[in-house]
């Protein structure tokens, strides 16, 4: 599905179901412990158990917490750009739109500093698992990044239930003991849905740092106008977004008919709702292929929609926010500083490489 008036109610349907059965996954992924993995996290459960689920990882998201990550994010934009300031130039995802991500989710979970780099390439590798389908040359780095992770989050959680502290796998171990015993989160639950907030964390984020710095180089009467009106920020960042979504296609499973364009799609089916196509409807969004940054109103569907709407997108926001403002406020004529690569994937939209002139 590619039209926005299709797409948005599908993204809402309790038709259309985000759990899959076995097959499916070994089809997508291969045989390994991705498998299981998926047969636990939020985003591929239906209520109760995504109801259940979300409940208490909201909860673990506080607006303390979020408060105390905002300030995180904008001294480390400011500690891995400032090689930058010196050389005049920089590579926007390898110095910032994959680090910066990383280094969030490892202070949101409670990852030490000393892990850090460990903890580096097996998230990346983990994002591989994600794809609507696993190429096979990828299968066996997915399902390492999941058994890896999983040993690594399951020994982090004994020692946080023996000593809590101000991060998000402590707010989930609180949250767990507040509820009602039939309402709780499995150990293997906590764990799982911990490794998910490694791709949920930094994927998108990612991608949306990297998308919107090669927009602006693409744009620079945009990148202009933002610098001249920094109130532009937040609806700059929505435009983004919308412009080249971070994630293009998700997918649904049909439990029971369901009627789309005039024909029916029967049960067991599955549906591709392309949200970067829907996000480009000239029904929906006039000019759809201009950059707009103070485009309103602009209800892009780039984190979802329904039950299952993006649970990180307020932090996903706060970096996008935070990178790009610290790019122009230090680049007085942000520029390419050499060839801009494509990262090739059908589902994520990114790049390997985008080299910036600071000056």
């Amino acid at each position: 599905m590619s039209r926005y008036d299709d797409v948005a109610p599908l993204l809402r349907d309790r038709r259309l179901s985000h759990e899959y059965p076995p097959e499916y996954h070994e089809f997508s992924t291969g045989e390994g412990p991705a498998q299981s993995f998926f047969q636990r996290i939020l985003l591929d459960r239906d209520a109760p158990d995504h109801t259940r689920l979300r409940k208490l990882m909201a909860q673990a998201f506080s607006p303390r917490l979020l408060q105390r990550m905002h300030a995180y994010v904008e001294q480390q934009v400011d500690e891995l750009l400032a090689p930058a300031l010196e050389r005049g130039t920089f590579d926007a995802v390898t110095e910032l739109a994959f680090p910066l991500p990383v280094s969030v989710v490892c202070e949101l979970v409670g990852i030490p500093p000393v892990d850090r780099d460990l903890v580096r390439p097996y998230a990346l590798d983990l994002a591989k698992a994600f794809a609507l389908y696993v190429p096979d040359e990828d299968r066996a780095a997915a399902h390492g990044a999941v058994s890896w992770l999983r040993e690594y989050i399951g020994d982090l959680l004994r020692e946080r239930r023996a000593a809590l502290g101000e991060d998000l796998l402590s707010r989930m171990i609180e949250a767990e003991d507040a509820e009602q015993p039939g309402s709780r989160l499995t150990a293997e639950e906590i764990v799982d849905n911990t490794v998910f907030l490694f791709f949920a964390g930094f994927e998108t984020t990612t991608n949306l740092i990297a998308t919107s710095v090669a927009a602006l180089l693409d744009h620079p009467g945009e990148a202009a106008r933002l610098r001249r009106d920094p109130e532009l920020m937040q609806s700059a960042v929505e435009e983004f977004l919308r412009f080249d979504a971070p994630i293009q296609a998700t997918a649904r499973l049909v439990r029971e008919p369901v009627e789309v364009a005039g024909r029916t799609v029967r049960a067991g089916r599955v549906l591709v709702l392309l949200l970067g196509s829907a996000n480009h409807d000239e029904r929906r969004f006039p000019d759809p292929e201009r950059l707009d940054i103070g485009r309103a109103p602009n209800p892009h569907l780039s984190f979802g929609g329904g039950a299952h709407h993006c649970l990180g997108a307020h932090l996903a926001r706060i970096e996008g926010r935070a990178a790009i403002g610290w790019l122009l406020r230090h680049a007085p004529a942000l520029k390419a500083a050499g060839e801009v690569v494509r990262r090739p994937s059908v589902t994520f939209r990114s790049y390997r490489s985008v080299p910036v002139a600071l000056k």
